[in-house]
C-alpha cells in the first residue's frame, strides 16, 4: 500500500479533505497557495463576479498550459520513436549485409 496522507486544504474559502500520496503533499500545498493567490488577485480586480467565476478564471490558464505540455510531449515522443525506427532500420540493414 502506498504511503497516503489525509489533509484538509482551503481553496477560495472552502475546506476540502483530500487523501494524497505523502510525496505529493508539497506540490498540493503549493498548488493551493497559487490558486488562492490568483483568486484573491481576481477578487481585487473584478468586484462584480462570484467565487466560482474567479476559480474558473484561475483554472483556465493552467489547464490550457497542461494541454499544451501534453501536446509537446506527444510530439516529442513521436519524434523519438521516428528516430528509433530509423536507427533500427539502419542496424537491420547492416546486419543483413554481414
Amino acid at each position: 500500500m502506498k504511503d497516503q496522507l489525509s489533509i484538509k486544504v482551503t481553496i477560495a474559502g472552502r475546506i476540502y479533505p483530500l487523501t494524497i500520496e505523502r510525496l505529493e503533499e508539497e506540490n498540493v500545498r503549493k498548488a493551493v497557495k497559487l490558486i488562492n493567490e490568483k483568486v484573491s488577485e481576481y477578487q481585487r480586480s473584478f468586484n462584480d463576479k462570484d467565487t466560482q467565476d474567479f476559480l474558473v478564471m484561475t483554472c483556465l490558464p493552467y489547464v490550457t498550459q497542461s494541454l499544451e505540455l501534453q501536446r509537446t510531449i506527444q510530439r516529442d515522443d513521436k519524434s523519438v520513436l521516428d528516430r528509433l525506427e530509423k536507427i533500427d532500420k539502419a542496424i537491420s540493414a547492416e546486419l543483413v549485409k554481414e
